[in-house]
């Protein structure tokens, strides 16, 4: 690794320096990375795949905006797992070094584009939430269709537009500055304001979600001091506090699956990383699928309205099955009753 040493500056920006940041150095680390983010990865894939298809094929679901932004979280899982996934095992596992700086910092972007449209999906379903919980009476006229589909466009043109700056020209190659220590071509001045971006996203993700649960207790505080019988107005708030029970319990499991990266981040941005320590950033990178790999599964315990359609799916499914191993006994049976007669 002494050539590692010696690129501790711009020229670092050579493709073939790239072999620094390839830090997986036994069979066992590249099988268990290859393994880990093949099975999170496939299993990313099916399940976010299956929310898609429940929410779009149920009319009920696919026109709420709660439900579009759901979507997004889902399109973006998929995304970021597929990108994820080839574009770290060709790297960390297969080594591929026959690509341009610029093919680099294109694979970067989309993960990035991915992940952080992940993350601000996250962030319009609770203001969602936020909306329909502090003013229902309002909720119907301020969260429609068109603005929810407004708000997807300028999620993701925002997430694209600033994953793409290295590419564009935000990178140390190009300004000759100083590199990340986690990245090839990465400059650390862009990586500090990813991260910056990321934790802004998380704060209003966390505080919305505080607001919404405050909010859902003291109604539900309300109601019980009062004995407020059950009606229509009761069950949409109790769907609410489901909802947001369950958002909770997705923002639990992002913060613990992105803080050990975020955390090793910023650790790099102002200390020397050792090759012990980028072994650990490469396995806790995986930790991002697993994230988006859990999101599906929270959907389908705690939203009725996928589970009941996940189950309508499964009941179709095995109607379908058990016709077709009863047809050819109803053939044969058709057919001996014909030859005698």
């Amino acid at each position: 690794m002494d050539i590692c040493k010696i690129h501790e500056n711009a020229s670092k920006c050579s493709v073939n320096t790239t072999e620094c940041f390839m830090v997986l150095s036994t069979q066992v680390q590249k099988i268990s990375i290859a393994t880990l983010c093949g099975l999170f990865g496939t299993l990313c894939v099916f399940e976010n795949s299956l929310v898609l298809y429940l929410i779009f094929s149920s009319p009920g679901t696919r026109r709420k905006p709660s439900y579009l932004f759901i979507s997004s979280l889902a399109l973006a899982d998929i995304l970021a797992s597929i990108i994820f996934v080839c574009s770290f095992v060709n790297f960390h596992v297969f080594n591929k070094t026959n690509f341009s700086k610029e093919m680099f910092l294109l694979q970067l972007g989309g993960v990035n584009t991915s992940f952080s449209a992940s993350l601000s999906s996250l962030l319009l379903t609770a203001l969602d939430r936020y909306i329909s919980i502090s003013r229902p009476s309002e909720y119907k006229l301020l969260m429609t269709r068109k603005r929810a589909w407004i708000a997807l466009g300028v999620l993701w043109v925002t997430c694209a537009t600033i994953a793409s700056l290295p590419l564009l020209g935000w990178n140390c190659c190009t300004l000759n500055s100083t590199c990340s220590k986690l990245f090839p071509f990465v400059d650390d001045n862009y990586l500090s304001s990813w991260v910056c971006f990321i934790m802004v996203l998380l704060g209003c993700i966390v505080y919305a979600y505080a607001h919404v649960l405050w909010r859902a207790h003291q109604h539900v505080a309300y109601m019980e001091k009062h004995q407020v019988q059950v009606g229509k107005q009761n069950s949409r708030m109790r769907m609410d506090v489901m909802l947001a029970k369950t958002l909770v319990m997705v923002l639990t499991v992002l913060v613990l699956c992105w803080s050990p990266v975020l955390v090793l981040m910023i650790y790099s941005i102002f200390a020397g990383l050792s090759i012990h320590l980028r072994k650990v950033f490469a396995f806790c990178s995986t930790l991002c699928l697993l994230n988006s790999m859990v999101n599906p599964i929270i959907y389908a315990l705690r939203s009725k309205e996928l589970y009941s359609s996940l189950r309508m799916v499964f009941s179709r499914f095995r109607r379908q099955l058990k016709a077709s191993e009863e047809s050819p006994e109803a053939e044969s049976t058709h057919k001996s009753s014909m030859i005698e007669t």
